[in-house]
């Protein structure tokens, strides 16, 4: 696993060297573009319509669009004397309980690595934090992006979450003031309370698969080795308008599903 980032957890007065890791992996198909004609792999260019050239990189500037059509220009210098811009510290401000973060606050997740010398401190703050069950809010600086983070122990390690600042997150006020509070009646709340309790579960990550990715893959392999693509017929739902009865059907179908699954090892069925 490549090294992505290397710095030192700030607790306290206390530094604890670590490398970070990308947990996840995004594993859609990616596709290039061609040129119908030739299949020819289509070439991105950076062009400059007013002086009608071909930019390059050495010649592009950042600029930030302050009114319609004017930049304000921003150097690398500029960059330099910005707070935090070249640290490596991803420095602790609070530890909280997990359960108080709401999961639209959470982009994405590293793995943390003590680096030599810095187990001991790493140790220390893992233990620490599993015994209180908290974990910690920081702030960090990746890739010249300042992002707020969550550290928390995931399985053996650290890992560490950025997260959206609450600037960055969108309020539904416009969407929930639309929305109307319909009259439910007690019998359909005790139903939909009835098929949420027979679709209940453990999360069990190895049983959830990308299945649209896994067809698509048949049908990219098929046409490599010149095959015919067989497309299932999309099978047929009947339309339920009635809510009850949508309800009433839809317990009927987990009710006969519970029902087929084989009762777990270890229970006998009394009998009598």
């Amino acid at each position: 696993m490549r090294t992505l980032w290397k710095g030192a957890i700030s607790f306290g007065l206390v530094n604890i060297p670590i490398k970070m890791y990308s947990a996840t992996e995004r594993k859609q198909i990616s596709f290039n573009q061609l040129h119908a004609a030739c299949k020819t792999p289509v070439q991105y260019r950076k062009f400059c319509p007013a002086c009608q050239t071909e930019v390059s990189p050495d010649e592009i500037v950042r600029g930030y669009e302050y009114e319609k059509g004017r930049y304000v220009i921003l150097r690398d210098e500029d960059f330099e004397l910005l707070p935090g811009e070249n640290t490596k510290t991803i420095d602790i401000l609070d530890f909280v309980d997990l359960s108080e973060i709401d999961p639209v606050y959470y982009d994405k997740t590293y793995y943390l690595e003590p680096n030599p010398g810095g187990e001991k401190a790493y140790a220390l703050l893992k233990t620490a934090m599993q015994d209180t069950g908290k974990i910690a809010i920081a702030r960090v600086m990746i890739r010249s992006k300042s992002a707020l983070a969550c550290i928390r122990v995931l399985g053996e390690l650290l890992s560490i979450e950025t997260m959206y600042f609450p600037d960055e997150i969108r309020s539904a006020e416009v969407l929930t003031t639309q929305i109307k509070s319909p009259e439910l009646h007690p019998n359909e709340i005790s139903m939909a309370k009835s098929l949420i309790e027979n679709l209940s579960s453990h999360f069990q990550p190895d049983k959830y698969t990308d299945e649209y990715r896994a067809k698509l893959m048949e049908v990219i392999q098929a046409k490599i080795t010149g095959e015919e693509v067989a497309i299932p017929a999309a099978p047929e739902t009947a339309k339920v308008i009635d809510l009850m009865e949508a309800l009433k059907a839809s317990l009927e179908a987990t009710e006969k599903k519970e029902a087929k699954t084989p009762a777990k090892k270890g229970k006998k069925k009394k009998i009598g």
